[in-house]
């Protein structure tokens, strides 16, 4: 589907909370799945949003404001194409995490919590992927990587990166 074809944020907002509406839970107790279902559909909770959530659910934009950025899981931008995350926990940074984290920082020319400049990446922190016995671990999108070294890590991104523009 092209984007000319994909239909609008607003248009998917406006169906959520239709859906919702229409199967009698749009009190305000609603509010957190309705954000987690756009969140899903989207990748992120357009700012723009905020206005017409607030109408739809008689709160005022800061209260809505409040849960989105009170929560983690809530995203405000567009995704990077990429997410890699390096665990942070106590095993992977024993065998080598911190230096992972600096070359994964260097290589993508963003830190925690930051997309690369070409918004291909975002870089997060995770703590624990269960991959304790082979650390240092990452993650990326979906795919869980273990005994990553610098070099390695330069392989798997390489090869996300090419994975990524078959796709658009």
């Amino acid at each position: 589907m092209s984007p000319a074809d994909s239909p609008s944020a607003d248009r998917i907002i406006g169906d959520i909370l239709e859906l919702h509406a229409h199967c009698g839970v749009l009190g305000q107790d609603a509010l957190l799945p309705v954000l987690h279902a756009i969140q899903d559909r989207l990748g992120f909770i357009p700012p723009d949003a905020v206005e017409g959530l607030a109408h739809s659910f008689n709160l005022s934009r800061a209260e809505v404001h409040g849960v989105i950025t009170f929560y983690h899981y809530f995203k405000t931008t567009p995704p990077a194409r990429c997410t890699v995350q390096i665990c942070r926990a106590e095993a992977c940074q024993s065998m080598g995490g911190d230096a992972l984290l600096s070359h994964a920082s260097q290589a993508l020319g963003c830190g925690l919590h930051e997309h690369s400049h070409d918004g291909g990446f975002a870089l997060e922190p995770v703590y624990c992927l269960g991959y304790c016995a082979t650390a240092p671990a990452i993650m990326i999108n979906d795919a869980v990587h273990a005994r990553v070294t610098p070099a390695r890590f330069d392989t798997l991104v390489a090869k996300a990166t090419a994975n990524a523009g078959e796709v658009a």
